[in-house]
């Protein structure tokens, strides 16, 4: 089991978990259902990587960080971000 840093955001109706180390994204109506397809998602993308080590992979950048963050429009993000470990 790895260690990945993930961070978790309302997006409209949804929740959305942002994973630092590699980019993937997942996405459900809570915040559990949003964590649990990143960790399947994470789970998938290594199994892949494992047979396929050409596979481009590579931390978040700031900039990408950013994007994420913000939310489109011109109004700020009210809902509280929360950054968690998550183990998959």
């Amino acid at each position: 089991m790895d260690f990945y840093t993930m961070v978790l955001r309302k997006s409209g109706p949804y929740w959305v978990g942002l994973c630092l180390e590699n980019g993937i994204v997942g996405q459900g109506d809570s915040k559990d259902i949003a964590i649990e397809k990143l960790k399947d998602a994470i789970v998938s993308f290594e199994e892949v990587r494992k047979n396929e080590p050409d596979i481009y992979t590579s931390p978040l950048s700031i900039k990408e960080l950013h994007e994420f963050l913000t939310v489109e429009g011109a109004e700020p993000i009210l809902e509280p971000l929360e950054m968690r470990a998550l183990y998959a």
